[in-house]
């Protein structure tokens, strides 16, 4: 049986009143609104984006959804996790601030930012799932003690895994820092010595000092780095290289993984994504990065999988290609998908139902 996907036609040249609308239309339609019970805990997993990211949600597209959520119960709450680099999210308290600064106060929003996993990303559960890769995961507590996950999902590439949609958002951002970094150890960097011109860049952004100059040439201590990527973004010599077909494979399937260890012990959840300025690389960035292609709208469904499927098959469809291949084509996107189907996270089939 195919999943349902509802699909609502929106761009970012509306006003905020507008998109807002437009979100709580979907987010009734598609059923989701349904399944939260009285005085329940609702987490809203959203990424804040980092300092200086403009193409992350806005909280004020979200205003109608959380006054009717606030219908149902006074126990909603905004959450993330701290990342596993060093930056503006590395720790709740820089976090919260953050959040703050693009928008997300009580004051604006009605409802409170919760890291998930503590001041320093150890506060977690452990889940089973006895899967290919992992026997168990690390879960975020606060998501995983939330009665209901509500993911809010901006659609953009990325560089690890070619696109990051529901899976990426649910996967690694509702685990705990040790999760995360279980989700990227397969990813192991080398130098190109002859491109190399030691600019020290890479070391710069390099969260756990794990490279080095040795012999005029950036060097990287396996035993230290946590295969975050950060030295692949920041080289402009293209020096930096990654096994793609072995690492993002493997990052991706682990995705799947994690998805299932926090979506499996909750049975109540639900998604949102918006296509609304999908750029090259995820929230992460702290820049304003160009749109890849034009506004396309608002998407909604129980299924991670099919909800994930339909977006880029969307995004495809506007841009007359395969856009994510296109801007990576080292990394097999679908990977993500096709092994989450096959271990139970959801269908590869869908309707999409366009919604006016």
């Amino acid at each position: 049986m195919k999943s349902k996907v509802y699909f609502i036609q929106a761009n970012t040249k509306e006003n905020p009143e507008s998109i807002s609308g437009k979100v709580k239309k979907i987010f009734l339609k598609s059923g989701i609104f349904n399944l939260i019970e009285k005085d329940s805990f609702v987490a809203l997993k959203i990424h804040f984006g980092e300092k200086g990211n403009k193409g992350h949600i806005k909280p004020e597209w979200l205003k109608d959804i959380i006054s009717l959520i606030k219908q149902k119960t006074n126990n909603a709450f905004f959450t993330d996790t701290n990342t596993l680099y060093r930056g503006n999210r590395a720790d709740a308290i820089s976090h919260l601030k953050i959040a703050e600064e693009h928008g997300f106060s009580l004051e604006k929003t009605g409802i409170p930012v919760i890291i998930a996993d503590g001041l320093f990303g150890r506060d977690y559960q452990e889940v089973e799932i006895n899967q290919k890769h992992f026997s168990k995961v690390k879960i975020a507590r606060a998501i995983y003690d939330a009665d209901f996950l509500l993911g809010l999902t901006h659609i953009t590439g990325h560089i690890l895994t070619g696109f990051g949609g529901t899976i990426k958002n649910i996967a690694m951002g509702c685990s705990s820092r040790t999760g995360k970094l279980e989700q990227h150890c397969d990813v192991k960097p080398e130098i190109i010595l002859h491109k190399c011109n030691a600019c020290k860049l890479c070391i710069s952004v390099c969260p756990e000092e794990a490279i080095s100059i040795r012999g005029g040439k950036a060097y990287i201590a396996m035993e230290k780095c946590i295969g975050c990527g950060e030295c692949l973004a920041v080289c402009r010599q293209g020096a930096v290289k990654i096994n793609w077909d072995e690492s993002s494979h493997r990052v991706q399937e682990k995705m799947a993984e994690y998805a299932i260890g926090v979506l499996e012990p909750k049975q109540k959840f639900g998604f949102i994504n918006f296509i609304l300025k999908t750029t090259k690389d995820c929230d992460c960035l702290a820049k304003d990065q160009p749109a890849l292609v034009e506004d396309i709208g608002i998407l909604a469904s129980n299924d991670p999988i099919a909800i994930d499927i339909a977006s880029v098959d969307l995004i495809n469809k506007k841009a007359d290609d395969d856009l994510f291949k296109k801007i990576y084509p080292s990394i097999n996107w679908k990977v993500q998908l096709e092994y989450g189907a096959k271990i139970g996270l959801g269908n590869l089939k869908y309707e999409l139902i366009e919604i006016n």
